[in-house]
C-alpha cells in the first residue's frame, strides 16, 4: 500500500537538492534514486543502494522510468514527473528502443 512521505533529499548521484512533495522518489535532474522502499513510501528497504535509471517507456499516457539498484540489482518502475529533465528521459527512451531493436 502506498504511503505518502513528504521529505526533501540530496541526490546521491549528482548532489542536487531535491524538494519532495510526498510522491518524489528520484532526482529530476539526473533521474537517479535510492533504494529505500519495499513498497512506495514504506522506507523498509535495508539496501540503501543508489538506483540508476536504465530504461524509460510509455505506459498509457505516463512515462515510466526503470531504476536498477547498483548494490542489489533489484529493478523498480516509477512514474516520471513534469519536473524531470526531458533530455534525460528521451536519452533513456532511445537507449531502451536500441536495446529492444538490437542496435
Amino acid at each position: 500500500m502506498f504511503r505518502r512521505v513528504v521529505e526533501d533529499f540530496e541526490c546521491g548521484n549528482c548532489g542536487r537538492a531535491v524538494r519532495g512533495n510526498g510522491y518524489t522518489n528520484h532526482c529530476p535532474g539526473c533521474l537517479w534514486s535510492r533504494h529505500v522502499d519495499e513498497e512506495p513510501g514504506d522506507r523498509a528497504a535495508e539496501c540503501g543502494g543508489l538506483m540508476r535509471p536504465v530504461h524509460a517507456f510509455l505506459k498509457g499516457q505516463k512515462i515510466r522510468i526503470v531504476h536498477e539498484c547498483s548494490k542489489c540489482k533489484e529493478r523498480k518502475n516509477v512514474n516520471s514527473v513534469a519536473a524531470d529533465d526531458r533530455d534525460e528521459i528521451l536519452r533513456l527512451m532511445a537507449a531502451s528502443a536500441r536495446d529492444v531493436m538490437g542496435f
